[in-house]
Order: C-alpha cells, then sequence, then structure tokens
C-alpha cells in the first residue's frame, strides 16, 4: 500500500502519476493519520456499517475507514485521480470508488444500488464522511440535509471559520442562515480544530472537524419547511437592517404592512434583528406569515 501520511509519500505519488494538486478542486490532501484516526473515531464506525465518503483524494481517511466499517463508498471528482486512488487502495475489497460530483449524486440511491437495497431510501441508514473542499462546503452541506438523505451522522472537515458558523448561537458574530439549516436538521458539535500543517499542499487556514447528528424530527416544528427557510433567508439579506426592513426588502415581494402585521401577532420585536432570533422563533415567525397570507 502505498503511504499517503507524509508530504514525501504524497509528492511520489503525484510525481508517479504525473499529478498536481488542482486549486479549482479545493485539492489539499490530508497527511496526518492521527487525525484520520479521530475522525473514523468520531464516525463511531461499525462492521456492519456503511460510510459514504466525499473527496477521498487520495486515500488517507478512506483507507482508515475501510478497517471499520462495513463497506466504503468513497466519491471522487478528479478522475486524474482514480489510478493513484485505485493503488493506494488496493486489496481493500470492501471500498468502492465512484466517480462524480458530489453536488449532483443521488446519495440515496448510490448507497442502494452497492448494498443490494440494505441501505439508502426507506432501508438502513448510513453515515457520511468528508474532508471537504472550502468552496462547496455552504452549498453540498444544505444540499445533503435539504434532499432528506437517509444518512444518521455527518463528520465533516471544514474551514475553521465554517465549523463555527455551524455551531453559533443566536446574537453570535457567526449566526447565520447556514447555522439555521444545520442545527434544524442536526445536533451540531465542533470536535477539534485542526491545523493547516497536517495538509498537503498546506492551506491558508486551519480547519475543525465537526459532527452532525441528523435528528428524527426537526429541532422546532413549522407548518410549512419551505417557507420556513425562506423566511430565514430573507431574515439574514442583510445583517445591518432591522428584522422589519430585512423582511421588506427581500426577493419574498411581501408588503412591508404585511410584514408588520405579521411580526406583531408572532410576538417579535420588528426593530430587532435577524441574527438575534433563535429556531423556535424564526419558526413562530413563518408559521405567523402563513397565518396572515391565509387570512
Amino acid at each position: 500500500m502505498l503511504e499517503v501520511t507524509s508530504p514525501a509519500g504524497i509528492r511520489d505519488i503525484l510525481n508517479r502519476y504525473q499529478l498536481a494538486c488542482r486549486k479549482s478542486f479545493g485539492q489539499n490532501f490530508l497527511i496526518d493519520r492521527n487525525i484520520a484516526g479521530k475522525i473514523v473515531a468520531a464516525a463511531e464506525l461499525q462492521p456492519d456499517d456503511l460510510a459514504a465518503e466525499i473527496g477521498p483524494g487520495l486515500g488517507a481517511l478512506t483507507t482508515r475507514s475501510a478497517g471499520s466499517a462495513g463497506k466504503v463508498l468513497a466519491v471522487e471528482l478528479d478522475r486524474g485521480l482514480l489510478p493513484a486512488l485505485a493503488e493506494v487502495l488496493a486489496g481493500l475489497d470492501n471500498v468502492v470508488v465512484i466517480q462524480g460530483d458530489a453536488l449532483e449524486i443521488d446519495f440515496d440511491r448510490l448507497a442502494q444500488e452497492h448494498t443490494g437495497g440494505v441501505y439508502g431510501r426507506d432501508a438502513r441508514q448510513y453515515k457520511l464522511l468528508a474532508n471537504l473542499p472550502y468552496y462547496i462546503t455552504t452549498p453540498l452541506l444544505l444540499r445533503l440535509l435539504h434532499e432528506h438523505y437517509n444518512i444518521s451522522l455527518m463528520v465533516v472537515m471544514v474551514q475553521l471559520e465554517v465549523a463555527a458558523r455551524l455551531t453559533a448561537a443566536p446574537g453570535t458574530k457567526d449566526y447565520g442562515a447556514l447555522s439555521v439549516a444545520v442545527q434544524y436538521f442536526t445536533d451540531a458539535k465542533l470536535l477539534f480544530r485542526v491545523p493547516k500543517t497536517v495538509f498537503f499542499p498546506v492551506p491558508a487556514v486551519d480547519s475543525a472537524v465537526v459532527r452532525l447528528v441528523l435528528r428524527q424530527k426537526p429541532a422546532v416544528p413549522v407548518k410549512d419547511e419551505k417557507t420556513f427557510f425562506q423566511v430565514v433567508r430573507a431574515a439574514f439579506g442583510k445583517r445591518r437592517k432591522t428584522l422589519l426592513n430585512s423582511l421588506a426588502g427581500s426577493d419574498m415581494a411581501i408588503a412591508k404592512d404585511l410584514w408588520k402585521d405579521v411580526l406583531h401577532n408572532c410576538g417579535i420585536d420588528p426593530a430587532r434583528r435577524g441574527e438575534t432570533l433563535s429556531l423556535a422563533e424564526f419558526a413562530r415567525l413563518s408559521d405567523s406569515l402563513l397565518e396572515v397570507r391565509n387570512g
């Protein structure tokens, strides 16, 4: 098995396969086996688990996952890495590498196809691990959550400032629409910081590992999930403005006087700012909007 947990080992693989780290794919390869081990431990993988991995790169995390999970499905976008990854993973019969875009793949269908229907939609839940490229972190996380895939938990390594946003509390500078979405669907916990020096090439910033345990039911009940998230996005659209002005100035095309009635009915001060609202208050706000609209 090739050495993928040292700069020298990575350079050797890249040279032999005439590869280069692609900035367009956000490629920074993990080279610390201790960090990889901690990520796998956080996922609590068992011999009968299916693990989906996004962005295996050169397999540092994949090889560790394969030693704990029953099966690993690794989704890699970069076709150029596949020959090297195949050599790294040679002999690991429980790993399947799929070339594809995680922003487009149906993970439930993938799980079903590779387990004979044992895992996936309306079947057993599976786990997801990822060292997420910074440039797709937000759209990918939102897609994984809003598609309601049958995932029990996700352990993801993300840029440190993104990790802070995922776990931020109302009223803090990091709290935003992403915080609300993640905390609505999951119980989010920042596990540990990861220094930039454990990647090759070395990125500009540190990272962190976050565990997201999918909730059986959302954190707060809402009458209409689509409306709830429309209101959340509108409230955070103009952070320096009051909640009323942010809502009225959004693309929801609702008159300011109507928003005044909505806020009055749910007991929320229109002079507050969106980032001060809790999930429960956003739920009240979106439910009140539906009530006022429906007269």
